[in-house]
């Protein structure tokens, strides 16, 4: 049996269990009552913010050293770095520009395939 398959079982059994117990078992979106384009939203925000950060590190560069880039604060590239639902899609995308990404790494970055 693969890993895969063992997980999925695994799982299974567990969500079994859960349900036995008189738990509900879901997904986030479905907990919080979310649409499917308000979950893409998320979705997308999330993708967003880890390309940021994983650029930046890869980039070695430091929040500091990004927000200077940016004319921004730490504390600012640190909540685009967490999704933080304060952090504009426009500040996310700046931020990738300044790191030098080009339109192919935010492409690769909203479909998650990394920037």
């Amino acid at each position: 049996m693969s890993e895969a398959t063992y997980t999925a079982e695994m799982d299974k059994e567990k969500k079994a269990r859960l349900e036995a117990k008189g738990w509900k078992v879901g997904s986030a979106e479905e907990f919080l009552g979310m649409t499917p384009d308000e979950a893409a939203y998320v979705e997308l925000r999330l993708k967003l913010s880890d390309a940021v950060r994983d650029l930046r590190k890869k980039k070695r560069l430091t929040q500091i050293e990004l927000a200077e880039l940016l004319h921004s604060s730490q504390s600012r590239v640190a909540k685009a770095e967490a999704a933080d639902e304060s952090v504009s899609l426009d500040l996310l995308i700046r931020s990738l520009l300044a790191l030098g990404a080009t339109d192919q790494d935010l492409a690769k970055a909203i479909t998650g395939q990394g920037a």
